[in-house]
């Protein structure tokens, strides 16, 4: 929901009232203009997920070194501009999404400062579907989301989780041991170590290197397994029972498996 409009909005000069109220109609408002800006934040996120993972097979590369900073900048825009639009600025500084956009700020505006931070440039992974408004739009514009959105939501968790920890493996592994040289071998570290295969051609280096390997193992039989069962579940579809509550029910019900009420689940037909 977009926050509401702060008391001292109308105290503030004349053009900064309506910069504020075009960016607040781009981040919050209904209209086709303002879901196609928040549309193309959503592949901008993605495109910088997919160069953050990319980069990591030209380390050192000046072109990559370029990217950063045009990846940093157009951040810092976005980030301001919610800053700017947002009525409690302390509050969106201390979200998650926040937190993130600042360490993925300092690993690519300053790498330097930012070189023990890479690893946490994932962290970008968070801003994917952040928005209720998006995730409310994609829903009533592609059938094949409403129809499944638990399972894209659920694959979207278990992806993030992967690629973050396959990033904590790729930069505390990578200049110590000669096995992993990219995020291909840390994925396949990460993967196998997940799914407790273990084929042990690759392994973590040093004490720190086994106790990662220990947390990921234990993380491979909790977290891992969870998100997973949650992707190939006997999908549930979304309907609130008129007596208990209940709001998630097989696609076929036709009582409700708490109290047994008659339940009547709209369907769109084969």
């Amino acid at each position: 929901m977009a926050d509401m409009p702060d008391a001292f909005d109308e105290s503030r000069p004349a053009h900064r009232r309506g910069l504020r109220r075009r960016l607040r109609e781009l981040y919050f408002g209904s209209s086709q203009p303002a879901a196609r800006f928040r549309y193309g934040l959503l592949v901008f996120d993605l495109t910088t997920i997919s160069f953050i993972i990319a980069s990591s097979f030209f380390r050192g590369h000046p072109a990559i070194e370029v990217l950063d900073h045009v990846f940093g900048v157009v951040i810092l825009l976005d980030f301001s501009a919610r800053m700017f639009i947002s009525s409690n600025r302390l509050r969106e500084l201390l979200h998650p999404v926040g937190i993130a956009d600042l360490i993925v700020l300092v690993s690519l505006l300053a790498p330097v400062l930012g070189e023990n931070l890479a690893f946490l440039r994932v962290a970008r992974l968070l801003r994917l579907f952040r928005s209720y408004l998006l995730v409310d739009r994609l829903r009533r514009d592609f059938p094949f989301v409403r129809r499944n959105q638990d399972i894209i939501f659920s694959s979207v968790n278990l992806i993030v989780f992967i690629l973050v920890v396959t990033a904590i493996v790729f930069e505390t592994q990578v200049e110590s041991n000669p096995q992993i040289a990219n995020y291909a071998d840390a994925l396949y570290f990460t993967v196998t170590t997940l799914t407790t295969t273990g084929f042990g051609d690759i392994t973590l280096e040093g004490t720190w290197g086994r106790l990662l390997a220990v947390l990921i193992m234990i993380f491979g039989v909790s977290l891992f397994l969870r998100l997973a069962q949650t992707v190939f579940r006997p999908q549930k579809v979304h309907h609130t029972c008129p007596t208990c509550g209940l709001t998630r029910h097989d696609a076929d019900a036709v009582h409700c498996k708490h109290c047994g009420e008659v339940i009547t689940i709209e369907t769109e037909g084969a």
